[in-house]
């Protein structure tokens, strides 16, 4: 100690008066040490150590440009502490001699508004003097790196520990005027060791009380603009934001802050359901139980571990717009990012969870990921993951799986249409009914393949408003005709998915509606009646000629037995789904030419055939009638009041005869 010397004070702390270091250095010896002064007397020592110029270049960097939010340096200043409880804890586990070999692992936050301060502590392995002065005196140290180097040199296990001493601890100074960091190693001849910085220029290092316990304090002195980190409830917020899972109890002002596990590290047989629907509350706010979900971990190539929720609802569904991604990224139980928008691909924002990855590399903030191909495969890996979850949940619990479709499906839509690398899989998850299913109840295209008749190469859809619809349109005449099952396709945007997916198992997926659709011959049939070849060559050669702005094309044919005439897709021409869907993105529609094909065995083709050579007026308005009928239960008519003019026409020509 200083005995009989002027005293002054600098931030507060008090310091020797210039004109009292002759008297001060008549009771010390001065001894030049690693660049800095060290005091030595009988009753203390202390150094006075200037930062190296690369560290205070960085310090600047660290404070004003790495971190976007100041609140990270208390997640910082907690996960360095949970690190030095981990590293006890495997000192323990070692055997030997330890100091303070009782006290239990655990971290202390403690908050006072009065004095504007925040001190953050733990019990764990602590450090000498030499350390501190490597640690946070030299910021291309870390403790946490020497460790790790250290247990892959087979001296420890190390995989739990989070991050680098020295360069998070330094985030500090982004709210601290001053930080005051006391240190007990765990090593039984250490001394207690106090370092001092305001972080500008250097550090001062003394000896610290005999009795100070083992681990490490840092007190926080707050600059005036960073009062708030000592509220209590905003350092609450912030440690339940980023530390809520750390493996060590932190005692928060004589409160339990952390009483949520990590349940994503455990193993999965050792978590009850009654866990998992109390882990889902905590992390989706909510009361409702979870519709399904994955736990998911694995140790290569990626270490990961998972736990992801699908709710029971659909938040899309209730009027809220697009849901924003709802899986947190973390790296040892600290979380990263509560949103990151690569994590999983658009399709799955749905999921509620989190994901945590020990191969995470993190830049010297933990903000930003260094390797954004790592996240790539993170996410690639937890995909394939959630669609195999589905896969297996359609297998062993269709009732689950079906309400799942019926409040996700459009998501796993957007996945076939948006995901080339899953489309396949996802495919394989589509459900639909058809021809061959009651009403309301679903079928999938493994079900289907597995129904195909002997001589059938394709996969058959038809596209409408809804199944009634369907069920009367005469595109199903030629496949009902040959027992061919058709899936019902009713939903706006299942257009984009089929030419999304092309085929399945290699089976072509073909709408019935599209001109080019190649069918096996039908056995021959007795003729029917109806017009002959001649007829109908003359008929078709008319009115391709009548409706040559129209239609790209005129023909009879077998395409269709219930109605006169079928309106067809030419190979080129844009399905109304599609077009309808380029109209509201404000895009040009190309003009459709669709083709139409007469039933050439129908009364009124028959009729009509009679009026071209008889009344040709007349038979015009009853072909403008046949064809704009085709085309509007094609979903092709531009004009759908031109039809009841047509009508209101043909009839009043009709009765005036």
């Amino acid at each position: 100690m200083l005995h009989n010397v002027p005293l002054t004070t600098y931030r507060g702390r008090p310091v020797l008066e210039a004109d009292a270091v002759p008297q001060a250095m008549s009771e010390f010896a001065l001894d030049v040490s690693a660049g800095g002064t060290r005091m030595e007397g009988k009753e203390n020592l202390m150094d006075k150590q200037p930062f190296q110029t690369e560290v205070r270049q960085l310090l600047d960097i660290v404070i004003h440009a790495f971190y976007s939010d100041r609140e990270v340096f208390v997640r910082e200043l907690v996960s360095n502490a949970s690190d030095a409880c981990e590293k006890m804890r495997l000192k323990q586990l070692t055997g030997g001699d330890i100091y303070q070999p009782e006290k239990e692992l655990r971290l202390s936050i403690t908050t006072d508004e009065e004095k504007r301060t925040l001190t953050i502590a733990d019990t764990g392995i602590g450090m000498t003097r030499q350390e501190v002065i490597e640690y946070l005196g030299t910021i291309a140290h870390s403790g946490t790196k020497k460790f790790l180097e250290m247990a892959k040199e087979g001296k420890g296990q190390a995989g739990d520990l989070i991050g680098q001493f020295g360069v998070g601890f330094y985030s500090v100074f982004m709210a601290a005027d001053e930080v005051e960091v006391t240190t007990r190693s765990w090593e039984p001849e250490a001394e207690a060791i106090k370092w001092v910085s305001d972080g500008q220029q250097g550090y001062s290092l003394e000896e610290a009380p005999a009795d100070t316990p083992r681990g490490t304090s840092i007190l926080i002195r707050l600059k005036e603009d960073a009062a708030d980190f000592a509220k209590p409830n905003h350092v609450r917020y912030i440690v339940g934001k980023y530390s809520n899972f750390i493996g060590f109890p932190i005692d928060f002002n004589g409160e339990l802050l952390n009483t949520v596990q990590a349940i994503w590290m455990k193993n999965k047989k050792d978590v009850t359901k009654e866990e998992y629907e109390s882990f889902y509350h905590f992390i989706a706010h909510t009361d409702s139980a979870p519709l399904t979900h994955m736990h998911f971990s694995a140790d290569a190539p990626i270490v990961l571990n998972s736990v992801l929720y699908v709710p029971e609802e659909n938040p899309e569904a209730m009027g809220f717009g697009r849901c924003e991604p709802q899986v947190s990224l973390y790296c040892h139980k600290v979380l990263i990012d509560s949103k990151p928008d690569n994590l999983l691909p658009e399709w799955l924002r749905f999921l509620v969870g989190v994901v945590d990855s020990d191969d995470l590399p993190l830049n010297i903030s933990r903000e930003m990921l260094q390797d954004n191909s790592l996240l790539r495969k993170i996410a690639g890996i937890i995909t394939k993951r959630f669609i195999k979850h589905l896969e297996e949940l359609a297998k062993n619990d269709a009732d689950s799986y079906n309400k799942f479709w019926e409040r996700f499906s459009r998501y796993i839509k957007e996945g076939v249409v948006t995901s080339w690398e899953h489309k396949d899989a996802l495919g394989k998850l589509l459900r639909f009914e058809s021809t061959f299913t009651e009403a309301g109840k679903l079928t999938n295209f493994a079900d289907y393949i597995s129904r195909m008749k002997e001589g059938q190469k394709d996969i058959y859809v038809l596209f409408g408003a809804n199944r009634a619809q369907l069920e009367h349109s005469p595109y199903l005449d030629p496949l009902k005709a040959r027992g061919f099952e058709v899936i019902f396709l009713t939903d706006g945007g299942d257009q984009f998915v089929i030419d999304s997916l092309i085929k399945v198992d290699d089976k072509q997926l073909k709408s019935i509606s599209r001109a080019d659709l190649e069918l096996p011959p039908l056995e021959a049939t007795p003729d029917a009646p109806g017009i002959d070849e001649g007829q109908a060559n003359k008929l078709t050669t008319w009115l391709a000629e009548v409706y040559k702005d129209k239609l790209s094309k005129v023909t009879t044919g077998d395409r269709v037995s219930t109605a006169p005439a079928i309106a067809l897709l030419a190979e080129n021409d844009l399905s109304p789904d599609v077009k309808a869907y380029l109209k509201a993105m404000g895009q040009t529609v190309p003009e459709t030419h669709p083709q139409v094909e007469f039933n050439p065995h129908h009364p009124l083709v028959v009729k009509l055939a009679e009026l071209q050579e008889k009344n040709e007026e007349l038979g015009k308005m009853l072909a403008a009638q046949l064809i704009d009928t085709a085309l509007l239960r094609a979903g092709l008519l531009e004009d759908p009041a031109q039809l009841a003019d047509d009508s209101h026409r043909l009839l009043e020509s009709l009765l005036g005869q």
